[in-house]
């Protein structure tokens, strides 16, 4: 009987870890609240109409159906016990496990004003970004039938909370749609009168690159119409507005980015976090007396060579997952610390317009943009979504069409 590798989480974590794993003696077992592995940065396009869900989403057993060492569960860790070396599920059922590996993700952090959420979602799951999508779809189908410019302003108006990569990318989508590619669909709406507005509580946006790529991502953002706010903290946040330095702005498309939180899982491990909950780990991403049991990705506080902590994205996780395959499928006694190959970072903001960062170089604009195409379609799973996504990329760069423009909510319609 083989050692059992339990791992919590399927995403570039927990994918990671399982792949490496394959035709060994380990039985791996993951387990998901979903069923299905997301690739998350590209979450907002589905958001935005411009993908479907199929395309960046895939079953968690379709990937591994030829891994015959994987079993998938379905289902949500209640508890780990460190001394049995046991998880327990929601439904009741627990799991023993030799080697443990938390990968459970993130959540948005609404800073203690957790009723902003019904109001405000994030962009976490496949249903938060159909969530938004439809509301800016309806806000689209209301304004079209509202006679007075006035009353239909705030239905033409959105804001972004969060001056992060998520934010500006869904900022710089929006003003597309809003200014170019559905606009020409609608009789009576007019590009110039929509408005968005990113609201950022610091000085600047893409605070995690460096200059001169934030200004140009600002400039960029404000060319397309977008704007953007900064040093102004949210005050409120209500069903039909938000309240951001003294002023209202009324509008029912209000979309949160601004700051992550670690899964509650974490804080019922044992283990110490830091202020956004993260489980703060050794060297070799395992919690403190627990040499078996490991905690990575967005639930993890890991410091780059710099003493900084490393950032929750994609390259991140893709890279601890291997080294966790590599050093359980090693079992050996002493393990080499995990570093951090920092190979670039980027962000989009609109159609042919990005901002990169890659090893010192630094882009902006269309070759940015190409790159970043490149890279996102070569980190998605299976040769079909690869395919589909460069298809509906080509297609939206050639016509400015979005194809998924599609309202399921029957309760809402105006």
């Amino acid at each position: 009987m083989g050692k059992n590798v339990v791992i919590v989480g399927g995403g570039f974590v927990g994918i990671s870890v399982a792949k490496k794993l394959a035709g060994t003696s380990f039985n791996v077992t993951i387990v998901d609240k979903t069923n299905h592995h997301l690739f998350q940065p590209l979450l907002y396009q589905v958001a935005t109409a411009a993908l479907s869900p199929g395309d960046i989403a895939m079953p968690i057993r379709a990937i591994f159906s030829k891994q015959n060492n994987v079993q998938v569960i379905l289902g949500e860790v209640t508890e780990v016990d460190k001394t049995s070396n046991r998880i327990h599920l929601k439904n009741g059922s627990s799991l023993p496990f030799h080697y443990l590996i938390l990968a459970p993700g993130a959540q948005y952090n609404y800073f203690g004003n957790e009723d902003w959420e019904q109001h405000a979602p994030g962009l976490k799951s496949l249903s938060d970004a159909l969530e938004i999508r439809e509301r800016i779809l309806l806000s689209l189908e209301k304004a079209e039938q509202i006679i007075d410019p006035e009353k239909r302003k705030p239905f033409l108006t959105y804001v972004v909370i969060g001056g992060g990569p998520t934010g500006v990318e869904m900022a710089g989508s929006i003003a597309e749609i809003a200014k170019r590619s559905m606009m020409r669909d609608f009789r009576n709406i007019k590009p110039d009168e929509t408005k968005i507005y990113l609201v950022e509580a610091a000085n600047g946006i893409l605070n995690g690159f460096d200059e001169p790529l934030p200004e140009k991502g600002l400039q960029t953002l404000e060319n397309m119409g977008v704007e953007v706010m900064l040093n102004t903290p949210v005050q409120e946040v209500q069903k039909d507005g938000v309240k951001v330095d003294g002023q209202f702005i009324e509008t029912p498309n209000i979309i949160w980015g601004a700051g992550v939180k670690a899964s509650p899982l974490i804080q019922n491990i044992g283990v110490d976090t830091d202020r956004i909950g993260r489980a703060k780990v050794e060297q070799d991403l395992s919690i403190a007396g627990s040499p078996n049991i490991f905690v990575a990705g967005d639930a993890a506080h890991v410091k780059d060579d710099k003493g900084k902590p490393l950032p929750g994205l994609a390259p991140v996780a893709l890279q601890q997952g291997k080294y966790l395959g590599n050093l359980i499928k090693m079992n050996s006694s002493t393990r080499t610390p995990f570093r951090y190959v920092d190979k670039g970072t980027m962000a989009t903001i609109g159609r042919a317009k990005a901002v990169a960062d890659i090893r010192g170089f630094k882009f902006s604009g269309f070759f940015a943009w190409l790159l970043w195409g490149l890279i996102h379609i070569f980190f998605l799973i299976g040769f079909r979504n690869r395919f589909r996504v460069f298809a509906e990329w080509t297609w939206h760069y050639i016509t400015f069409k979005r194809g998924v423009r599609l309202i399921a909510k029957k309760d809402d319609i105006p």
